[in-house]
């Protein structure tokens, strides 16, 4: 089964409000099969669980940024636990380190990034990773929980962090910016090993080339899997599958669905 997969996507996010049936809609019309909408707090879990419950063709995550990692706290903790009971919920996240805004101080971001790493260990489901300038933590707080399967989302960060990941196993996901000007981190997409490379939007964020300085969306996960296959050495076909299978693999099932009947008003 070929399904080009978007792995990660902010289908909650306001900039979504107006037109998230069309989003959808254009998504599937651009052959998109499937899409990983990500809740990184629980009031956007619950948002992207509804909405996944709703569109087969869409699955959720659950988990608290680090950007709030302040307000982590037990029963917090336990309410992305009982979310991640939910079949449509895939994975733990966004959660991870993030030392460039510093929004919440990083001894909270260091503790709330290990319990949920601690948790997609105990419920078997894989952690989205976000990391912004903080690369010595992750790799370190990545290898005290070497149970955990792990998937640093829209890669930008440095060779060590690179290498830790692909050493214990981890996923790599690339976003737009592989199409960028000024992107210069080809030669970590031709190391990725070829079953842990993922592709996705990180949408409304980071449209990819032709598309920069309009709002992102599923859509354009293609050209995103174009230019990785460009960089690769593969045609497109062989990139949208290999991805594919890559993410049925670390999901799970569920983003092996691709709905087509009429969506509803979301």
């Amino acid at each position: 089964m070929t399904i080009l997969i978007d792995t990660h996507c902010h289908l909650a996010d306001p900039a979504f409000d107006g037109d998230r049936d069309a989003v959808l809609a254009r998504a599937r019309a651009a052959g998109v099969g499937h899409v990983v909408a990500v809740g990184e707090s629980p009031e956007r879990a619950e948002q992207v669980r509804t909405l996944a419950r709703r569109h087969a063709s869409v699955s959720a995550t659950a988990g608290l940024h680090p950007h709030d990692a302040r307000r982590w706290s037990p029963e917090l903790a336990q309410r992305l636990e009982e979310a991640l009971a939910d079949p449509v919920v895939v994975a733990v996240g966004e959660t991870g380190l993030d030392y460039h805004y510093d929004n919440s101080p990083r001894p909270e971001q260091r503790q709330a990034f290990d319990a949920q790493l601690e948790l997609a260990t105990r419920t078997g489901k894989p952690a989205v990773i976000h990391a912004r300038e903080a690369d010595d933590d992750v790799s370190a707080i990545l290898r005290s929980h070497p149970r955990a399967v792990a998937i640093l989302h829209s890669f930008s960060s440095g060779r060590t962090l690179f290498h830790t990941a692909v050493t214990l196993g981890h996923y790599v996901s690339w976003s737009g910016m592989v199409t960028f000007r000024n992107w210069n981190l080809d030669d970590l997409v031709r190391e990725v090993p070829e079953d842990r490379l993922l592709v996705e939007t990180d949408a409304p964020y980071l449209a990819p080339v032709p598309y920069r300085g309009t709002r992102n969306e599923p859509a354009f996960v293609r050209a995103i899997a174009e230019r990785v296959a460009e960089v690769v050495g593969w045609d497109v076909e062989e990139c949208i599958a290999r991805t594919g299978a890559n993410a049925r693999r670390v999901f799970g099932a569920r983003v092996a669905i691709d709905d087509q009947r009429p969506t509803t008003n979301a």
